[in-house]
């Protein structure tokens, strides 16, 4: 998730696993046996709707919605929920790469893994490097927008006035609980978040609905004219950054019943479930002011603009309920990016690319309750760095914090996208049993439309930091830094670690589990 940027903070709201043998790795993926932890990560608990809930609560929707589709409004016009739409496809076109390549890749490093499958051990842990950084980027920044949400909503509905540092360190505090907990208990808070985020917007577009709109409902947003404007290019970047986190499916593949299954049916669903909400909501709220009007309200006050319509249609005891949704769904996002960075530690200390002590398991939780206390400990540091000097909570530790996090997932999916292409050609048999179009013309094409996603997020990046190139170029050098600094240790590991870099990305977290999902007898 992450929203655009004004020029000052937000206004506040108006107050009213499978049996099937491992497919032979290719001569740089040959496995190595590494050694086993124990307890590992519970096994078999996720099924297809927890593994949603993990990746759809990360996109924070309620937030996305109230937060980014104004600004998509005013840059786009009414074109612009198309934009989402056609973001939902193109990522749909790469999930077709990439849950096939799911099926010959039973390791839960997701990007890591895809990556160093299809592209060799040194872009791997470049990639590996590269998600560490995005993923904690975009979770920690997004404290600075919890503080700041949770100060303003508790000041004007309960008239509690706390700085929003401390508001930002309970956050981080909760989420540390709920990450140390079963992964079981993160699933039952998220999917009870995320119902009542996405149910107030569908209160919302339903009354909108009811009533007509404000001047008759119109389909005019799909209109070629309308979709073709000249800002869509910055709308097309908001709308990619937007679903950022759908990927991470593939990282609770340890935990998911029936992996094989479970993972592509989660992908495909989180991106169908994204892509059509998006685009209906943010559809519905152009309804709410008219064709003539949307641009107007949305370029006047995008940050009041879904909190007028929720008053006018609904009333105002569903805006002040929206604007503590808000906060809650930050922290919905908060502990599932704060998920996928502990699983992600897990996985590559499972291999020795990483601190041993990442990968430990709590014996009663079955969580990576290590990697979670450093992962919290480094948030917590990081608002109290931005508090000491000053740094806006919104515009400064929010938007700079997250944004090359967004651009560094985007080049995450475009290199995963080449490496089904590299490992598909390699695996010629494999290839010929999936189809040209899911082992070749999905992911050339996906990757080819990522990278261009990825240039205009690169390209308009101001809209995401509200800054110029003196803070946008440096925040867009750390993502190429980090991915040469893992091909670099890679290569260090290659010449004087050799048994570790021949681990890497070969960890088969199915090994113990049958097709059923059970634990093997044997």
């Amino acid at each position: 998730m992450h929203l655009p940027s004004e020029t000052a903070a937000p206004a506040a709201a108006p107050t009213a696993r499978s049996s099937t043998p491992t497919p032979t790795p290719t001569t740089d993926q040959s496995p190595a046996s590494a050694p086993s932890s124990a307890p590992g990560l519970e096994r078999g608990v996720l099924g297809t709707g927890d593994i949603v809930f993990f990746v759809v609560a990360a996109a924070a929707p309620l937030t996305v919605m109230a937060g980014v589709a104004p600004f998509a409004i005013a840059f786009g016009g009414i074109g612009a929920p198309a934009a989402y739409l056609a973001t939902g496809l193109v990522l749909a076109l790469f999930a077709v790469g990439f849950t096939t390549m799911a099926a010959h890749v039973r390791n839960g490093g997701a990007f890591y893994a895809y990556i160093t499958r299809g592209l060799g051990r040194p872009a791997g842990l470049g990639a590996a490097l590269l998600a560490v950084l995005s993923y904690n980027a975009i979770q920690i920044g997004m404290f600075g927008a919890f503080g700041y949400f949770a100060k303003e909503t508790a000041g004007d509905l309960l008239g509690v006035d706390l700085p929003w540092p401390l508001w930002s360190l309970l956050g981080v505090a909760a989420v540390w609980f709920l990450g140390y907990r079963s992964i079981n208990l993160g699933a039952k808070v998220l999917g009870a978040l995320l119902i009542a985020e996405t149910g107030i917007l569908l209160v919302l577009a339903v009354a909108i609905l009811a009533r007509g709109g404000a001047h008759g409902l119109s389909l005019a947003s799909f209109s070629p004219g309308n979709m073709a404007t000249g800002g869509m290019g910055g709308v097309l970047g908001l709308s990619f950054a937007a679903f950022v986190g759908f990927e991470a499916t593939a990282i609770y593949r340890e935990e998911a019943r029936t992996p094989h299954r479970t993972v592509p049916r989660a992908t495909y669903a989180a991106i169908a479930f994204l892509g059509l909400f998006y685009t209906f909501i943010t559809w519905t709220i152009v309804q709410a002011f008219g064709d003539a009007g949307a641009v107007a309200a949305a370029t006047e006050d995008p940050a009041g603009m879904f909190f007028t319509a929720m008053t006018e249609y609904v009333g105002g005891w569903a805006t002040d309920l929206q604007r503590v949704l808000i906060v809650t769904s930050l922290l919905a996002a908060l502990l599932a990016f704060h998920n996928t960075i502990t699983r992600y530690g897990h996985a590559l200390a499972s291999e020795g690319a990483a601190p041993a002590a990442l990968g430990r398991i709590h014996p009663r939780h079955r969580s990576p309750w290590i990697g979670g206390i450093v992962q919290s400990l480094l948030a917590a540091g990081a608002v109290v760095v931005a508090a000491l000097i000053g740094a806006d909570p919104y515009n400064q530790f929010f938007l700079w914090v997250n944004s090359p996090g967004v651009v560094g997932i985007l080049l995450l999916q475009a290199l995963a996208g080449l490496a089904v292409y590299a490992f598909f050609r390699r695996e010629r048999a494999a290839a010929a049993s999936a189809g040209r179009l899911r082992t070749a013309v999905a992911p050339l094409l996906s990757t080819a439309l990522l990278c261009g996603a990825t240039a205009l997020v690169v390209w308009r990046l101001d809209l995401f930091t509200a800054a110029g190139p003196e803070v946008n170029w440096p925040l867009v050098s750390v993502v190429p830094v980090v991915f040469l600094a893992g091909v670099g240790l890679a290569l260090r590991l290659r010449s004087r670690r050799p048994e570790v870099y021949a681990r890497l990305g070969t960890a088969d977290v199915d090994a113990d589990v049958d097709v059923d999902g059970e634990p093997d007898p044997h």
